[in-house]
């Protein structure tokens, strides 16, 4: 959990994907993060959490539903929306918080 914590506190933003392998948008989100990826470059970092296997940041962040989608930067939540983006909607939010 150490590392997650270090990851969230970045002065870059972050956006973490909190997701559950046997929900079916999980799939979806997977082509969108790689496109929005590739529009952000390294002005962000895109971390993708697996609600089953790390239970406590789950627990942590009161995720209800997957796909959760939590925007950090300095440890502080600047967005969090649960629902599948698009790449173009996911890297107008990233740019408002860099």
């Amino acid at each position: 959990m150490s590392k997650f914590s270090e990851l969230i506190h970045s002065d870059k933003p972050v956006l973490v994907d909190f997701y559950a392998e046997w929900f079916g948008p999980y799939k979806t989100m997977k082509p969108i993060l790689e496109e929005l990826k590739q529009n952000i470059g390294d002005k962000a970092t895109i971390i993708k959490v697996d609600v089953d296997k790390i239970i406590q940041a789950a627990g942590q962040y009161k995720i209800k539903g997957v796909t959760t989608l939590i925007l950090f930067k300095n440890g502080e939540i600047k967005w969090r929306q649960s629902g599948v983006f698009s790449a173009s909607q996911l890297t107008t939010i990233i740019n408002q918080n860099i």
